[in-house]
């Protein structure tokens, strides 16, 4: 009965009809009877179960890998490497669950805008109601300050406007007329006969059929919106990643299980034998790890005005090619400056803006409050020059007027559109002049009013005689240090892109005056994005930098199609407008001072609404995604020296150079201390300078794998001859406790070469111990824990205590790994400057 959707294109009676009400309103007891059968204007609120939740965090191949190596490790009873393995899956999966419960997007705030009350006619009374006892066919009444909780259908209206600034992204309020015909497929922003949940009258009044509530409502659409944020850069590529590595892994087991099993290994040794393959060769770190940085960047990000509500988002940050920012309140202050004026007569012209201004204490016409800012005798004027009687703004006249007694006269003082002005206006030699200067500031996207004044003799409007004497243009000014923010963006090789429900020559004039638009760039609008298929779409964003007169559905629709082609998206934005593309985005990035709807569907919420603070905080992403890339070459590189070491050793028919208790040791506890320290590892060089990756090589590209490569199979084949060489002079137990010894300094050296990815360790010997001087005194306790585990627990890590004379082999291993990355790094040094 009541899913009408186009009721701003069909006539009132038919309105009354569908909806079985009048002008009079529903009587209270078919009101009741409506609410019983279509329910509370609330919005349903979805809640996903926090079993659910938590059991999604073991959906990770590399978890199920951990899983089977804790399976072999009871079948050949190894009882503490079980315990040890499933400690830190779940350890990894509760700081994963406690993170996403805190980062669900609450639809319960969205229910705040429904929490007021509305005046309805009910039994043929004015009553105020709870706006969630609404139902559709009440009459509502509006008045200035009135939030609309409901869609409705305008059948009456005086000087009516509405801020719809939290649905279509306008900064200026809309004339609503209930007088108005619209086609059937105008878009929201052309609705001048309706007026649409979750925005605020600022002006006039109005009374108007409900004719969707709840979920119904077109805020609805939008706050509830199927869109779901994509995986981040890091999940992406450790998926594809994992899937390569497992399929490796497998292959090499199937390897070593069979010469295993050629050479008579029992089936038990076996089982140990696969145990240490599998735990050296799985990160079972790099999760707590990799969270351990997330954590310390989303610290860094808050004392830099920004707040990380959904972790990994940190490293998307680092990752991100295209910023589609909203223009009010991000870019652009959020309230209107006089930009620009031109007078015939320049006292006058300021009379006229004095006397003809409802602006009171601060509040008013964004218009009026602007003028009285740029006035500064303003008070003055309005003393001196008492009013007499005042004709508000007219909606469908599109002006203000005022009578004022001026030398003992009555004068008329009005301001509105030029185009209504002209119409009677007297000083036709001026028009010449005026309207020059009116194509001048509409070229630069100024919003415009006409000011005139003449003799008032109580006549009706069309025989008022006025002279215009100015003009003055509004704009919404960009905020302090935009310009350079998108200069840095643009330097990273970062795309800025303006989405507005702006006019197209305002937000040109916005994006142009802070470098986002540029000679060659184009603007689409949404009616243009309306016409165009998708692959047209991508084709035209390539040029594009400014997207006006977009709703949500467009912003969504362009967020989606950049990312099917390979971007990641982050959106910034505040309103609810904006919640479809914030959903959508790869990182969505709230106002603090937007809605309550828009920041708890973000990831981050920035409380300095400026983009400069949105750059800032990509700068530190970079870092971020950086030291996750040291993290995984260091935590890979290193297992690949174990799984080189076991794997050959087996493959020649040696005994296991090191057992599965030895190599947890090494990757949790002694190469663990260490690994924690990379969150604290500076900036190097400018990240600023180079342009992001896409999320398949942000961490694993071609030259990852090879210094992952290089240093794990030539450090686990120089393990390897070591061990062999001490076997020959050593027992097996001497030989085991010396090689267990060198693999921890080994990668002791790495994780020191590590700080820095590219630079040599003495090109700049200075910045490799500033760098992150953390990673010292995690080669310090690392190096007292080993002591414990061979001098003090040498029966439980299967070791002994051996003399200090012995310690010369892993000094000179240490500087074996050492040199092994130093050459590396200056082989590329020397090849990149030739090239």
């Amino acid at each position: 009965m009541y899913n009408q959707k186009d009721t701003h294109s069909i006539e009132l009676d038919e309105i009354y009809n569908i909806y079985k009400t009048s002008e009079k309103g529903l009587s209270e007891l078919e009101a009741e009877k409506r609410l019983e059968l279509y329910g509370e204007n609330t919005l349903k609120e979805k809640e996903e179960s926090k079993l659910k939740i938590f059991v999604r965090q073991f959906n990770n191949i590399l978890i199920y890998v951990l899983f089977l190596a804790s399976l072999v490790s009871v079948i050949a009873h190894k009882y503490v490497d079980f315990f040890v393995i499933i400690v830190l899956i779940f350890i990894n999966s509760i700081i994963g669950f406690i993170q996403e419960i805190k980062a669900i997007s609450s639809i319960k705030a969205l229910k705040k805008l429904t929490e007021s009350k509305t005046r309805l006619i009910r039994d043929g009374k004015i009553l105020e109601f709870p706006s969630a006892k609404m139902v559709p066919g009440d009459v509502a009444i509006f008045s200035e300050g009135s939030v609309v909780t409901a869609d409705v259908r305008l059948f009456e209206s005086r000087s009516l406007m509405v801020d719809e600034s939290t649905i279509t992204g306008e900064s200026l309020p809309v004339i609503k007329d209930h007088k108005a015909k619209i086609s059937k497929d105008a878009l929201v922003y052309e609705l001048k006969n309706t007026l649409l949940s979750g925005t605020t009258v600022v002006k006039g009044e109005g009374r108007a059929v409900v004719t969707k509530t709840a979920d119904d409502t077109y805020f609805a659409s939008i706050a509830e919106g199927k869109e779901k944020s994509p995986k981040t850069p890091l999940t992406k590529a450790t998926s594809a990643f994992s899937k390569r590595y497992v399929a490796f892994l497998v292959i090499l087991f199937v390897i070593v299980g069979f010469v295993g099993f050629l050479q008579h290994r029992s089936w038990l040794n076996l089982a140990y034998i696969l145990i240490a393959e599998l735990v050296s060769a799985l990160p079972e770190g790099l999760p707590i790890v990799v969270t351990s940085v997330l954590v310390v960047g989303a610290r860094k990000l808050s004392k830099k005005k920004t707040l990380v509500r959904y972790l990994p988002s940190v490293e998307t940050l680092g990752s991100a090619t295209i910023i589609a920012s909203d223009k009010t309140g991000t870019i652009t202050e959020g309230k209107l400056i006089v930009k620009e004026r031109f007078s015939l007569d320049e006292d006058m012209t300021k009379i006229i803006a004095t006397l003809a201004n409802e602006a009171k204490n601060g509040f008013g016409d964004p218009l009026d409050i602007a003028l009285k800012n740029s006035i500064d005798d303003f008070d003055e004027i309005k003393n001196k020059y008492p009013q007499i009687k005042s004709y508000p703004f007219d909606v469908n006249l599109r002006m203000v007027a005022s009578v004022n007694e001026v030398d003992n006269k009555k004068k008329l003082f009005i301001k509105g559109a030029y185009e209504s002005l002209i119409k009677i206006a007297q000083n036709t030699k001026d028009f010449k002049s005026l309207e020059e200067n009116l194509h001048s500031m509409s070229e630069k996207g100024l919003r415009i009013i006409a000011l005139g004044f003449g003799e008032f003799d109580g006549k009706d409007y069309k025989d008022w005689k006025i002279n215009i004497v100015g003009l003055v243009g509004f704009l919404d000014p960009p905020k302090d240090g935009v310009k350079d923010a998108v200069s840095q963006a643009k330097g990273a090789k970062i795309k800025v892109m303006m989405l507005t429900g702006d006019y197209p020559l305002t937000a040109k004039a916005i994006a142009k005056d802070v470098g986002i638009f540029e000679e060659n760039d184009t603007i689409l609008t949404g009616y243009e994005i309306d016409q165009i298929d998708d692959k047209t779409l991508f084709e035209d964003l390539k040029n594009t930098t400014v997207l006006a007169r977009i709703l949500p559905e467009h912003k969504s629709r362009i967020v989606q199609v950049l990312q099917a082609n390979k971007h990641i998206v982050a959106v910034s934005g505040d309103g609810v407008n904006d919640i479809p593309a914030l959903k959508a985005a790869d990182l969505s990035i709230a106002m603090g001072s937007g809605t309550e709807a828009a920041k708890n569907v973000s990831k981050m919420i920035i409380t300095d609404n400026n983009l400069k603070v949105i750059i800032d905080a990509v700068r530190n992403g970079r870092v971020i995604t950086n030291n996750i890339r040291k993290v995984i070459y260091y935590l890979l590189s290193s297992g690949l020296q174990e799984i080189t070491l076991i794997t050959i050793a087996i493959l020649i028919g040696l005994q296991l150079p090191l057992t599965p208790l030895q190599i947890l040791w090494i990757n949790i506890v002694t190469d663990g201390v260490q690994d924690k320290t990379f969150p604290f590892a500076k900036e190097e060089g400018d990240v600023m300078l180079k342009a992001p990756k896409r999320p398949s090589k942000q961490f694993f590209d071609l030259s990852q794998i090879i210094y992952i490569v290089s240093f794990g199979f030539f450090a686990g084949l120089l393990t390897l001859v070591l061990f062999m060489h001490l076997l020959k002079n050593y027992s097996y137990a001497v030989s085991l406790t010396i090689t267990f010894t060198v693999v921890v300094v080994m990668q002791w050296a790495n994780g020191i070469q590590a700080q820095k990815e590219k630079e040599p360790f003495f090109k700049n010997i200075k910045r490799s111990f500033t760098i992150n001087p953390y990673i010292f005194i995690g080669v310090g306790l690392g190096l007292i824990l080993q002591l414990f585990a061979i001098y003090m627990f040498e029966d439980v890590f299967s070791s002994i205590k051996i003399p200090l004379k012995l310690w010369i082999y892993p000094i000179l291993m240490f500087l074996v790994a050492f040199f092994l990355v130093e050459i590396r790094k200056w082989i590329y040094l020397i090849f990149r400057r030739k090239q």
